[in-house]
């Protein structure tokens, strides 16, 4: 570790930029330090990074908490073929074990604690700091590559609790498990179960919904010390808040800062982030981060749709400036994640909405994640009905229960970069292939051994036929947009979300319809008021049959192929468990309405 220092200049780069190696590794080190910011948000000063000289106390005896080190038996020292499995060409680690698993746990209590944890040791941090920065993060963790035990968590500040397979399995998802660059650095995110089952408590907090999020920014660069010639890092900020356009502009800000100025930043991160008022739902709040000002809104339940148009910053919407907090990162432009499926976009939103399980397929975790957390926003107001998961190595704890022989969990999304998942997902019925499709006159041996392992990009279905017509003057100009300027591509991104969150919306105008006819009528309201039973108004059973007799009398402004595609549609996503979920979410709102206001109108 380079040694602390006093005087904290951006003038210098650690590594070149490799900014158009990709458009999907945005945040390229280099001289980024200096203009990631831009990206996402505002470089407004907030205070000056070369007066800051943060003071190195012990933590308090209370905070002293060490991680349990995960343990393995050595991996190959060979050549760098990827950073998380350097032996994955040859062989697979067994899933139903874990390194911690493995061996003698008097051998792994002996182990001394690493360079890094001690380093953060003397940081300062009080317990008073620490609840109030757990209102927004859990932690921020620095993972390294070892040589003997592959990536693992070197240390996480403020120390946080976590289980050995926890522990292990955010180490393996902060890090590509194929090889992406020579050096440079990328940003991506994941989420992973929640292993911990005892009761919350000041050292592990308490998460949303059972989950836990990371957002990694991987760095790797050329060090002679090292036994294989590089050296790899990610640094990780955990939360229990699913908002990725948030805090992937946080970590692509903090990362490029770390690298260049260690852990000085760490501890100034956190303070920032300790100083923010709650996320409420339903703020628009300005955040100051290590000498930038984001303005970011929070949505008011997850499963809101956070639209520009509605949104409550006082200027017109600008993705480089506003952060819509539980929207998909916008940078670089989404729409170049479906270059070679623009056409099949409409079929994707069909089956999303109903349930079907897609396994997404990319060459870095950055486009998987952003793809996977895109698709989710399209589905709101939807609630989400399946599992999600923005990037998911093989290493992952749930693996065994997510990729098997049996048919995949309905309403399932799966980020993939391994070609392992290629073979093991082969009976999926729908696959999507991120990327640009290559020309056919780039066919041949030569361009075949440089084509990067996996399904060619593409949508490849084996079971769903379209209901709802494209909107084919769309396509057209998104087709045009993608061979045009950043900026064209920018707005063709925003015109694409936009359209298909309308599509949701007007996907469930005929239910709310038939709703409003269950809803207990004023007379019934009046009645139960009176002999003091309010508690017990509900809505009213949901009949199929009425439902499709009204939707038959009233229609519906999606524009089906046909009346009986219409009702084909309808009778799958009422089968769905994602119409069992909405139900669920209505009903409750209806009652909670009804106790609270003694009947009236129901929003």
């Amino acid at each position: 570790m380079p040694p602390r220092r006093t005087s904290l200049r951006l003038e210098n780069p650690i590594e070149a930029d490799i900014g158009e190696q990709s458009p999907y590794l945005p945040v390229a080190s280099a001289a980024s330090s200096r203009t990631s910011a831009t990206t996402s948000s505002t470089t407004t000063p907030i205070f000056n990074l070369s007066d800051s000289t943060p003071s190195k106390p012990n933590f308090p005896d209370e905070l002293d908490i060490h991680l349990t080190q995960n343990l393995s038996r050595k991996l190959s020292a060979g050549p760098l073929n990827s950073p998380s499995s350097p032996s994955l060409a040859t062989r697979h680690r067994p899933q139903q074990l874990h390194r911690s698993s493995t061996l003698p746990r008097s051998f792994q209590l002996e182990r001394a604690p690493r360079t890094m944890q001690l380093e953060l040791d003397k940081l300062a941090i009080d317990q008073e700091t620490v609840q109030k920065m757990r209102r927004w993060i859990l932690g921020i963790a620095v993972v390294e590559f070892d040589i003997d035990d592959g990536p693992t968590i070197d240390a996480i500040f403020p120390p946080l609790q976590l289980l050995p397979a926890e522990s292990e399995n955010i180490a393996f998802s902060a890090f590509p498990d194929s090889l992406q660059f020579d050096q440079g650095s990328q940003c991506h995110s994941f989420r992973i179960r929640e292993q911990w089952t005892k009761r919350p408590n000041e050292k592990r907090p308490r998460t949303e919904d059972g989950f836990l999020y990371g957002y990694s920014h991987f760095t790797q660069k050329r060090d002679a010390a090292s036994k294989r010639g590089y050296q790899q890092r990610s640094l990780v900020i955990l939360t229990h808040l699913p908002y990725p356009a948030l805090f992937s502009s946080l970590v692509s800000i903090f990362g490029p800062l770390f690298q260049s100025h260690g852990t000085p930043m760490l501890e100034a991160a956190c303070h920032n982030i300790a100083t923010w008022r709650d996320p409420t739902p339903g703020a628009t709040l300005e955040l100051g981060f290590l000498g930038s000002v984001l303005q970011v809104e929070i949505p008011h339940t997850v499963d809101e749709q956070q639209l520009t148009d509605t949104s409550s910053f006082n200027e017109k919407y600008d993705p480089r400036l506003h952060i819509l907090a539980s929207t998909a990162p916008m940078t670089p432009p989404p729409i170049l994640l479906f270059e070679a499926a623009l056409p099949n976009l409409w079929s994707i939103w069909e089956c999303l909405v109903l349930c079907e399980p897609i396994l997404v397929f990319g060459t870095s975790p950055a486009q998987t994640s952003q793809a996977i957390w895109w698709f989710r926003d399209l589905m709101r107001p939807i609630p989400l009905a399946g599992d999600i998961r923005p990037y998911i190595t093989m290493q992952d704890v749930d693996h065994a229960s997510l990729v098997n022989k049996l048919p995949p969990k309905a309403g399932l999304l799966l980020g993939v970069t391994n070609p392992f998942f290629e073979k093991s997902c082969a009976h999926w019925p729908h696959v999507l292939s991120l990327g640009k499709r290559m020309p056919p006159s780039s066919a041949g041996p030569k361009s075949a051994s440089m084509r990067p392992a996996g399904p060619a990009p593409g949508w490849k279905t084996r079971t769903h036929k379209r209901h709802i017509s494209k909107d084919r003057a769309l396509l057209k100009n998104l087709e045009h947009a993608i061979r045009g300027s950043e900026l064209s591509k920018m707005n063709a991104s925003l015109l694409l979300r936009r359209h298909f969150c309308s599509r949701t919306t007007e996907l469930i105008t005929p239910l709310h319809r038939y709703l409003n006819t269950l809803i207990p009528t004023p007379s019934e309201v009046k009645s139960a008021r009176a002999r003091g039973t309010t508690s017990s108004l509900r809505l009213k059973p949901f009949n199929n049959a009425n439902f499709f007799a009204s939707l038959k009398a009233h229609g519906s402004t999606l524009p089906f192929k046909s009346t009986s595609k219409r009702t084909e549609f309808y009778e799958r996503w009422l089968k769905s468990p994602a119409f069992g979920t909405w139900l669920a979410q209505q009903e409750h709102i209806v009652q909670r309405v009804l106790c609270e206001s003694g009947g009236g109108d129901i929003p």
